[in-house]
């Protein structure tokens, strides 16, 4: 019995001290709010430093959209009434064109960004 209040006991501590130190990192983090509707994100351009954590939260006002940055290898779904976060710390400075790869009807070709990570 007292063996499994000890292990019970550790669970709880390993459980609390992972959820602190992930609200530590969240704090860090640099937090980008973008908006996806037909044909276009707001903002098109998002500039990050370089080892910055971030997070990017997506909205949708319309429809399901796909955020996808081939060159950071980022990819996610924004689907809208959801959460759409997308957490990723860059390990590279450059350009790097984003598009949407969900079809959303005539002009979604148009549809693109861009990130700039800074040193």
């Amino acid at each position: 019995m007292k063996s499994r209040i000890m292990i019970c006991g550790a669970l709880v501590t390993f459980i609390l001290l992972s959820i602190g130190s992930h609200l530590i990192a969240a704090e860090n983090e640099q937090v980008i709010m973008i908006t996806a509707k037909k044909f276009e994100y707001s903002p098109k351009e998002i500039t990050l430093k370089k080892g910055v954590p971030v997070a990017l939260q997506f909205t949708s006002l319309d429809r399901l959209h796909g955020f996808n940055c081939p060159g950071l290898k980022l990819r996610i779904d924004i689907r809208p009434g959801k959460e759409n976060i997308l957490r990723f710390t860059p390990d590279k400075a450059g350009t790097f064109p984003f598009h949407c790869d969900n079809f959303c009807g005539t002009g979604h070709e148009g549809m693109k960004g861009m990130i700039i990570v800074t040193e």
